[in-house]
């Protein structure tokens, strides 16, 4: 591996499914994506059937709270091992460029690994990696069962670049067809097309790294930002796989204390975690909102009562006839308005805050529904990515109850980690569920 220090990254050796794999059954979505829909995944399951697959090497979160949690993470290091004895497995060494369609457009991304000692997934973090919502503590455990002593790592972290030049990612798309095209193929169940290429010019590696020094240049930084001299810089920012970047990191703290001299430290596997990285500025990252799902709710008929209890009579509710009206009038809002909808199985209602507390829309509203889940109204939530999974799942039950909020502008995200510290949990996603990163590519972690 070849190692940046000063930009926290490093070059990595990659395993790829070997030839004669048939990649649109190995490659599946994030773990994270339809954590209430069992029925995805049982599609996904019965679409692999016996073929190797990524499907087998992963923890879907649906799942999490099944009764055979403890055999799956044990099936899932089992099969990492088998895989690898087995050649399932062959090996790149360098970044890999990578494009994915999507619905709008291709977006584009580098491979490659971040230092986790610059990276802090804290509140109040100042490193060159950051979080940029809250971690949900809880959602770590599972996690570091699965990555404690498996001998891969086969993510689904993307990170953000604020690269209006679009310097770093730029000189891949440029050479693309001079590098060496490693897969092309289509994504299960309509997800659209994944194309990788090898980095495998120097040059063009080079050109990366100058793009990332030009970001990484600290009194540019500080001029871009408008901010005080000294302001910790910040490089890379959280955009999809918070909680698995904080695994690796808790595993790779807690493994420190075993190495005995600085070149150990510096040069083991579990130090570093493979990520995408993307640009902020690609035209085809769109930033959605992530919604909310609330379950068991006591007495929905008394939800809006209260709202407007907690938030003292400073929230505007009106009736809409349709999810359709309901979500143009909490997206066409105005820039300091804000403004989320109840979906409840027969009404629509939106929700105007008239003197917040908070910047974003889902700040204020998290706040009420903390408070609602402490005084046991509801028995628990659900963070839910698409307009149409939060109308379904809504109506699934009687006493669910939907929550719908705009999405948030994606330029907004730099200065407000920078200025503000980390936003609240599942504040926004990179697109909808069927556009996260798929599993494909695995990293050696151990023996």
């Amino acid at each position: 591996m070849r190692i940046y220090d000063s930009l926290a990254i490093g070059t990595p050796e990659i395993l790829l499914p070997a030839e004669g794999i048939e990649l649109r059954r190995w490659a599946v979505i994030a773990c994270d994506q339809y954590t209430s829909e069992p029925e995805y995944w049982e599609k996904v399951e019965a679409f692999v059937g016996k073929f190797p697959s990524a499907l087998n090497l992963i923890f879907p979160e649906v799942y999490l709270n099944a009764p055979d949690k403890e055999s799956r993470i044990a099936r899932i290091q089992a099969k990492m091992k088998e895989y690898l004895s087995q050649g399932i497995f062959y090996r790149v060494e360098g970044m890999i460029y990578v494009e994915r369609e999507t619905a709008h457009g291709w977006r584009k991304g580098l491979l490659f690994c971040v230092d986790l000692e610059n990276y802090d997934f804290n509140p109040k973090a100042t490193t060159l990696v950051r979080s940029t919502e809250s971690t949900i503590l809880e959602r770590i455990p599972p996690r570091r069962e699965i990555r404690e002593g498996a001998p891969l790592e086969i993510p689904h972290i993307m990170i953000l670049i604020d690269d209006p030049s679009n310097s770093v990612i730029g000189p891949a798309t440029d050479k693309k067809d001079t590098l060496k095209k490693l897969y092309d193929f289509d994504l299960m169940f309509d997800s659209g097309r994944l194309q990788g290429y090898l980095v495998n010019q120097p040059d063009v590696e080079r050109m990366i790294i100058s793009g990332l020094e030009k970001l990484a240049d600290r009194k540019k930084f500080q001029e871009k930002y408008g901010l005080l001299q000294g302001t910790p810089l910040l490089l890379f920012a959280m955009g999809d796989g918070n909680h698995s970047l904080a695994t690796a990191k808790t595993i790779w703290e807690k493994a420190k204390a075993s190495f005995k001299n600085t070149e150990a430290l510096k040069s083991s596997p579990l130090r570093y975690a493979l990520v995408e990285v993307v640009n902020l500025h690609d035209e085809s990252l769109v930033f959605e909102p992530i919604h909310r799902l609330l379950f068991e709710v006591k007495n929905p008929d008394f939800l809006e009562k209260d709202l407007r209890l907690f938030f003292s009579d400073k929230a505007e509710i009106k009736e809409h006839r349709s999810f359709e009206e309901l979500k143009q009038v909490v997206n066409t809002k105005k820039k300091a308005d804000q403004v989320a909808g109840i979906v409840l199985k027969n009404s629509f209602k939106s929700v105007r805050f008239l003197k917040p507390a908070y910047n974003l829309t889902v700040a204020t509203v998290q706040n009420f529904l903390d408070d609602y889940l402490k005084k046991g109204a509801a028995s628990g939530i659900d963070y839910v990515h698409g307009d149409e999974s939060l109308l379904n799942l809504t109506r699934k039950k009687e006493d669910n109850a939907g929550i719908y909020l705009p999405a948030m502008d994606k330029n907004e995200l730099f200065p407000t980690v920078i200025r503000d510290g980390i936003l609240p949990r599942k504040t926004f996603s990179m697109g909808e569920a069927w556009e996260k990163r798929f599993y494909l590519e695995a990293r050696r972690i151990s023996d």
